[in-house]
């Protein structure tokens, strides 16, 4: 995990429907900033919607959500559709982003050890600096957690 108090990396990626977003388009807002390992599955569904349910309240405190996965652009779509999120998805496909986020580790299923995405998050203020990071999240919970501190 990257430490707070440090600069928030720069990216430059799409999201599901092809427009490219920077971290600095967001200067002046908080921004929530969540990776997780894949669209529709059990977990990352359940943390997807509870940021949709939290949402209208984070924007009122003029926060923003963006979730980033390694899917494509297509895939976020579906996902965004299936489930009516209302936020940004981005496709890091290359898993630069990811990699420099420190959210790019190995991961053991049933024995077998492979690199993959972890599900964690950042807090990001209004200046682009890490202000909390969150780490073994629980999905179901997450979205009112990250609401509770902004």
């Amino acid at each position: 995990m990257l430490t707070v108090g440090t600069k928030a990396p720069a990216f430059r990626l799409p999201d599901q429907n092809g427009t490219m977003h920077e971290l600095k388009d967001f200067k002046g807002r908080k921004v929530i900033l969540y990776f997780y390992p894949k669209d529709s599955t059990a977990g990352c569904t359940k943390e997807a919607c509870s940021f949709r349910d939290a949402y209208p309240d984070i924007t009122e405190k003029g926060a923003v959500v963006i979730g980033i996965s390694k899917d494509s652009a297509a895939s976020h779509r579906k996902f965004a559709e299936k489930n009516a999120l209302p936020f940004l998805l981005l496709a890091d496909e290359d898993t630069s982003v990811i990699q420099a986020y420190d959210a790019w580790k190995e991961k053991k299923l049933y024995g077998r050890a492979y690199m993959g995405t972890v599900r964690c998050t950042y807090l990001i203020d209004e200046t682009g600096t890490i202000i909390k990071a969150y780490e073994k999240v629980k999905p179901a919970d997450h979205g009112a957690e990250t609401l509770g501190d902004l």
